[in-house]
Formats: C-alpha cells, sequence, structure tokens
C-alpha cells in the first residue's frame, strides 16, 4: 500500500475530420461512390454485366471508358443510357477504372497490384450516402 496519490494529468486534443479544404474533386467522389457501391454489391463490372444492368433500368450510374478500342462498345453504352436517362461519365484510363471497381489484387503495404482494365462499370446500388455521392449528383445536375 502506497500513501501517495498519483494524479494523471489530461489534456482535450482536437482531431480534425477529414480535413477538406473545399470542393471534393469529381474523380475523387467517383472513385469514393465506386468503393462504396463495392463494397454494398451495387457494382455491375464488365460489358456484359453493364448493358445487363442499364437495359433493365437497375443502373443509376454508368462508367465509361474512353480507351476503349471497340467503337461499339461505346456507341452501345451511350445509347442505353441516353435511352433511359442513365447518368454517364467518362473516364481516361481502363487500368485506373479496373482498380476502382475492385478488379486488383491488394499487396500488403495496400497498393494494388495484378490490376485488369475495365471498359464500362454500372452502379446499381450507391449504398449509404456520402459526400461524394452528392458531389457527384451536383455535377451531374449542373453539366
Amino acid at each position: 500500500m502506497s500513501d501517495h496519490e498519483e494524479v494523471i494529468d489530461t489534456q482535450e486534443v482536437e482531431v480534425p475530420v477529414e480535413a477538406t479544404s473545399g470542393q471534393m474533386s469529381v474523380e475523387d467522389a467517383l472513385q469514393e461512390v465506386l468503393r462504396r457501391a463495392l463494397i454494398h454489391d451495387g457494382l455491375a463490372r464488365g460489358l456484359k454485366e453493364a448493358v445487363k444492368a442499364l437495359d433493365r433500368r437497375q443502373a443509376h450510374l454508368a462508367v465509361l471508358c474512353e480507351s476503349c478500342t471497340e467503337s461499339e462498345y461505346l456507341k452501345l453504352v451511350e445509347a442505353l443510357c441516353a435511352e433511359h436517362n442513365i447518368n454517364l461519365i467518362k473516364v481516361s484510363d481502363a487500368k485506373k477504372l479496373g482498380e476502382w471497381a475492385g478488379l486488383c489484387k491488394i499487396d500488403r503495404e495496400g497498393n494494388a497490384r495484378k490490376v485488369v482494365g475495365c471498359s464500362c462499370v454500372a452502379v446499381t446500388d450507391f449504398g449509404e450516402e456520402s459526400e461524394a455521392m452528392n458531389v457527384l449528383l451536383d455535377y451531374f445536375k449542373t453539366r
């Protein structure tokens, strides 16, 4: 048994919750929306799955790769989006879209390995509402 009392000094420290200086970019918002949709199993990856979702009017958003070599793919997806009034956004790189859609292996350091290119992705379920989703929807309203 000790005769002295131990005093613990506590300090209040303010931790910033995501420091967002201004608006999130459209590309960052798209990446976040695709990640959340993948978690909630609301992503149709690849041309066949995406076209099925677009044709059934289950998709809320379509992402198309501009560097797709087949012009028929581009025409098909653009026509389905226009016919069913589904928002369409284009990305420059297929490997980047494949990484965002989860078509890769993640190593121990958190880096993407063995990334597979993806020509088209359709979002059928956004998951929970987020700031990124609101940024994308505002982008489509102003376009």
